[in-house]
């Protein structure tokens, strides 16, 4: 019988790893920044010309902007946390889908932990 399973894809941190890990987020950080600056001005615009309330207009950026906020915080965070990481360090990338044959007598949990180890964009084993 084949099943349909979700498996873990780790990432081997490697000094390549880690430069591409802290450019995406500090490129996301930029782009985050560069919305809410967007974010503040169109806020600023809307108050100026709109004749909706200001207390409304003003809670709805809020809104996005607390958001975005959070997003940062959190990206500084992983950053953070990468600076620790050690090199060799395995670290959950995402999950992938995966088609399992599954045989009367298997092992369930062995079936049930499946992972894939990747080296700089190269798999080094599958679990």
């Amino acid at each position: 019988m084949k099943i349909l399973q979700s498996v873990v894809v780790k990432q081997v941190l490697t000094e390549n790893s880690k430069k591409e890990l802290l450019n995406n987020f500090e490129s996301n950080l930029y782009r985050l920044r560069k919305e809410c600056e967007q974010l503040q001005f169109e806020q600023k615009r809307l108050e100026k010309n709109s004749k909706l309330l200001v207390k409304d207009i003003r809670s709805q950026f809020e809104n996005e902007l607390k958001k975005r906020n959070e997003k940062m915080n959190m990206i500084s965070f992983q950053i953070d946390q990468l600076n620790h990481l050690e090199l060799g360090s395995e670290i959950k990338e995402k999950e992938v889908q995966a088609i399992i044959d599954v045989q009367v007598g298997d092992c369930w949990n062995k079936i049930n932990q499946a992972e894939i180890v990747i080296k700089d964009g190269i798999v080094q084993e599958i679990r």
